[in-house]
């Protein structure tokens, strides 16, 4: 990889990381039911690289957003909600000729049957970018650049433009991609599965589900999946409530353990399983876009990967307990505080809604 190694502290510029991708207005129901049932929804914002910028500017970080939406007032609600996170909004560009996206959702989890998405983007403002539009120079601005598979799937040229960004050359910042496997998007056949290991391949720093590796490419296992992304300098495997294991190659390894939270020297890789909180979960979308900004904050900042895994997740856990894609993040004291706690002590966290509101750990973590 020509961009810095993902393992370790990223050299400082103007801007900390910049997301890149397809932010959409999202229209979210007043009751549970059928989207041909519900009589009225309300508006946010949805996407995931957005999703990221706004939890990093929250927690701190120079963020910026950058993509295209329509000359419309769906885009002015975009660019306006997003930039009052604290994001640097100044590079999105306007198309005049184009929409910007909206999508429908039904109030159930998305892993059930009964869940419904009713996306209107093709022919979107977003899926006009390329290379063309698009400069490098601009992307390149940040410590780190953030991707996700979702921008590939919207149009060859968003793939042209996401093959351009993570091309080996002098000056690519770190690249972070994440897999983002949304079959509904692709324009059938297995494109899909084969542009997305082409890309995570191309990365720095990846991260994937488990499941979705398994539906994408038929890998099962995280070790399995290793294999078939080796290049990566950290490849972070999401396993659900199991937790995340973290390959990082080019680190020193930590002391070998048997519990859970240790990491183990492979030779060529340290292999660092984190399990993942107990939550009370009100609504489970955004968890994944939020434990990678939480991973990406620690990144910035240095810490030791076991760390970075905690702090991502935590900002899922941020997410899972209120309704929506986005809330407040912990402040950064009082996550440190929880990142810091011993392997027994951080089993048995169980984090409910309204936990990042309060000051003392006493107040927020209930054990069984």
């Amino acid at each position: 990889m020509s961009g810095p190694a993902a393992g370790t502290a990223v050299a400082a510029t103007t801007t900390d990381v910049v997301c890149l991708g397809e932010s959409m207005v999202t229209f979210l129901p007043s009751q549970p039911g059928r989207l041909a049932d519900v009589p009225s929804f309300g508006r946010g914002i949805g996407g995931a690289e957005s999703n990221v910028a706004c939890a990093l500017a929250a927690a701190g970080h120079r963020a910026a957003w950058v993509g295209r939406v329509g000359a419309d007032g769906f885009g002015d609600h975009l660019v306006e909600t997003i930039a009052s996170y604290g994001v640097d909004t100044s590079a999105v560009r306007r198309d005049p000729f184009r929409p910007t996206g909206i999508y429908f959702r039904t109030a159930t989890d998305r892993g059930t049957d009964t869940h419904e998405v009713a996306y209107y983007r093709a022919g979107s403002a977003a899926s006009a970018m390329s290379p063309a539009n698009m400069p490098c120079e601009e992307l390149f601005a940040g410590r780190i650049l953030h991707l996700s598979g979702i921008t590939a799937a919207l149009s060859d040229d968003c793939l042209a433009l996401l093959r351009e960004l993570t091309a080996a050359r002098p000056g690519r910042p770190l690249v972070s991609f994440d897999v983002n496997h949304r079959p509904h998007l692709w324009r059938g056949g297995d494109a899909d599965a084969s542009v997305l290991l082409e890309l995570a391949r191309r990365a720095d720093l990846v991260f994937v589900g488990e499941d979705e590796a398994e539906e994408a490419w038929g890998i099962v296992g995280a070790e399995a999946i290793r294999a078939a992304v080796p290049e990566p300098s950290v490849l972070v495997v999401k396993r659900g409530s199991a937790g995340a294991t973290v390959f990082a190659s080019g680190l020193r390894p930590g002391p070998r353990s048997s519990n859970a939270g240790g990491a183990e020297d492979t030779g060529t890789d340290t292999v660092t399983h984190v399990p993942a909180l107990r939550v009370d979960v009100v609504a489970a979308v955004g968890a994944g876009d939020a434990f990678a900004a939480g991973f990406l904050s620690a990144t910035l900042r240095g810490l030791p990967v076991r760390d970075r895994a905690r702090h991502g997740h935590l900002m899922a856990a941020a997410v899972l307990t209120v309704p929506g894609d986005l809330t407040e993040p912990p402040a950064r004291d009082h996550a440190d505080r929880l990142v810091a706690l011993d392997d027994d002590a951080w089993g048995t966290l169980r984090l409910g809604p309204g936990w990042t509101a309060a000051d003392r750990a006493s107040e927020e973590v209930r054990t069984p």
